[in-house]
């Protein structure tokens, strides 16, 4: 068992450490004790002025999120039948593992005092992030909702009640259709009227596989992942227009947006015109006609002038003409 003048008894927000002998030595160190996200230290070191210091325990959470803390000290000293108080309060302090935070306190240099350190609040800070309380409601929302699109994630992964088929190119795969419904007016109307597919418990998708489904679905679900997304963005984007997502539909638009280059630009110009998305399409002409790069992908131009939109070539055109006058 450890010794019990390094305990450090806790509630959700108060620290309490207890020294009955403080002549016992000139340094203490306590156990770790945990409060909010974080597992901290107390030290006293006495020599002819007293330092109590207090810092997270070095570990990737404390190097990447250190807490930013308000808290409230207070040293209660015993000389016999007197008792004083030593009060400070701190606020907004951002304390890292590896930099000193201390206070100078009084403590007797025999008897026992006790050591209150209550965090009035307590956030995390990040380079990415806006510092947040971790006691915030906003963090409970935050814990319920990743809970809730986990628990949505196995329902689909397990197929637990699953009670639709959906019909692929390549295969099959089992879905609910109160989510699918609830994600999509358009499926939520094939399960409301007297469709097929609300009678026959099945939906056939013939233009996607069976990994662009999982890709779609899991997005449904709330639980793609990055490069899942990234791989099939434009049949993504092409399911999101047909079964009108808008939100899918915006990810992947800034998604697209994000990686243009002289290979995929035609490609994500036609999809822009055909899914009516205006900043991408607005950003294709401008890397076209503007920055020059038409001239660079002449051949690939003219194969793509054969099968354009009529009013997609005009438009570009008049772009070339607009930019030429320009100069």
């Amino acid at each position: 068992m450890g010794d019990s003048t390094c305990r450090v008894e806790t509630t959700s927000r108060l620290a309490q450490w207890r020294i009955d002998n403080s002549a016992t030595c000139t340094y203490r160190k306590s156990d770790p004790f945990k409060i909010g996200m974080w597992n901290w230290y107390l030290t006293l070191e006495k020599h002819r002025s007293a330092f109590l210091r207090l810092y997270p325990e070095m570990s990737d959470l404390s190097r990447e999120k250190p807490p930013i803390a308000s808290l409230i000290l207070r040293v209660v000293n015993f000389y016999g039948d007197r008792k004083t108080l030593t009060y400070s309060e701190i606020k907004d302090r951002l304390i890292k593992p590896n930099e000193e935070f201390a206070w100078q306190v009084e403590v007797p240099q025999t008897g026992k005092f006790i050591i209150d350190i209550e965090f009035l609040d307590l956030k995390t800070a990040s380079p990415k992030d806006e510092p947040c309380s971790i006691w915030d409601d906003q963090i409970m929302q935050k814990a319920s909702d990743e809970t809730a699109l986990h628990s949505l994630g196995l329902m689909l992964e397990e197929n637990i009640h699953t009670d639709i088929m959906i019909n692929v190119a390549d295969g099959s795969i089992q879905a609910h259709r109160a989510v699918l419904a609830a994600r999509s007016p358009v499926f939520k109307s094939m399960f409301s009227y007297n469709l097929k597919e609300k009678e026959s418990s099945a939906i056939d998708m013939p233009d996607m596989s069976v990994e662009a489904c999982q890709a779609f679905l899991s997005y449904i679900y709330g639980s793609i992942k990055h490069e899942e997304f990234l791989a099939h963005r434009l049949v993504l984007l092409h399911a999101a227009d047909k079964y009108d997502i808008p939100d899918l539909k915006e990810a992947c638009q800034q998604s697209l947006l994000k990686d243009i280059d002289s290979k995929n630009v035609l490609e994500r110009l036609q999809n822009a015109c055909l899914h009516e998305l205006p900043e991408l399409k607005k950003n294709c002409l401008q890397y076209l006609v503007k920055f020059g790069k038409l001239y660079d992908i002449r051949d690939d131009f003219q194969e793509f002038v054969q099968y354009a939109d009529r009013d997609l070539i005009a438009e570009i055109f008049n772009e070339m003409i607009i930019s030429w006058k320009g100069f």
